[in-house]
């Protein structure tokens, strides 16, 4: 009986001669798509460069102030000519520089603010602003009852530049003077700053600061709404609960600057509780006629007048 014999091989050829050839064109094909996703990821990560800013929310469009300068205004009890001083000065500021202005109005805050003070208004009125301009980097809270004296200075060279934000620091000196146990941060670096503050010789300042958009502003100003601190019947209100919220919340003050008074808001010489070298002096950039809304004995219009006629020269030059 006799058995099929299989074909006879070629011993000559090479044993994997196909395969291999299989298995460089296969390596060619990975090799290119390596190549294609590579290109396409860089491509994904320069359009979402473009389009998206480092904290992941839309980048600004186009024209988007860099800065917008929060004013409460009230307009039930001040006079048209008063409120249009401070308005006239803070559009020729905001135009000088790219800036733009957000004038609120203190009576649409007042039923929000649950019978306590009127001067709560400053925390929707930021909140508000934030959500009208909500692809703008920073907002610049300026009491009404202050005047922006050196229009030549941008907030950007006078003190949000990292570099110039650094040497003005104040740092591991008491948050709330004169003598408080806590202290600002002796290693806080300028890229880290959410909040810039002042303050006066008794408390911080909630009449100018600056504060960044972002996740950190939306925190911090709820927790200085809350309804306790509104309801707990502070001597001096918003301004002791902010005291207390910068002492007792460290997450806080880890994204907190304290600078010299004079840098936003220098007091007039008939402004009591300045700071050390916090009074006025020619060339800041802002004079604030603290407390001139208070006092009986004073009258905010008329120490406004002859900063607001110097004011005026200096635009007009």
């Amino acid at each position: 009986m006799q058995f099929a014999l299989p074909p006879r091989r070629n011993l000559d050829a090479p044993l994997h001669g196909r395969s291999s050839r299989l298995s460089l064109q296969r390596r060619k094909q990975l090799k290119a798509a390596a190549i294609l996703g590579f290109a396409l990821l860089v491509i994904y990560f320069l359009l979402s460069q473009l389009f998206y800013s480092s904290t992941g929310t839309p980048a600004a469009p186009a024209g988007t102030p860099s800065l917008v300068i929060v004013t409460v205004l009230d307009r039930a009890r001040w006079s048209r000519d008063y409120i249009q001083r401070i308005t006239k000065n803070r559009d020729d500021y905001a135009k000088r520089h790219g800036y733009t202005n957000f004038f609120a109005n203190l009576t649409d805050y007042e039923p929000t603010l649950d019978n306590a003070p009127r001067s709560w208004s400053v925390v929707p009125a930021v909140r508000h602003a934030m959500a009208s301009h909500p692809h703008s980097k920073y907002f610049f809270y300026l009491d009404a009852h202050a005047l922006i004296m050196n229009p030549s200075k941008s907030l950007e060279s006078h003190l949000l530049q990292r570099s110039h934000l650094d040497s003005l620091m104040l740092k591991d000196v008491p948050v709330v003077p004169p003598d408080s146990i806590i202290k600002t941060f002796s290693h806080l670096q300028p890229q880290d700053v959410d909040l810039i503050l002042t303050a006066d010789n008794e408390d911080l300042s909630s009449g100018c600061f600056v504060i960044r958009q972002g996740d950190f502003a939306q925190t911090f100003l709820d927790i200085w709404f809350d309804p306790l601190y509104r309801g707990y019947n502070f001597a001096k209100a918003e301004v002791h609960a902010l005291d207390h919220i910068v002492q007792w919340h460290p997450t806080i003050l880890a994204r907190l600057a304290l600078v010299p008074q004079r840098t936003i808001n220098a007091y007039s010489k008939d402004s009591s509780g300045a700071g050390v070298d916090g009074n006025y002096k020619d060339g800041d950039l802002v004079i604030r006629l603290f407390g001139c809304d208070t006092d009986t004995k004073r009258s905010c219009e008329k120490e406004m007048e002859p900063y607001y006629r110097l004011w005026s020269k200096t635009i007009e030059k």
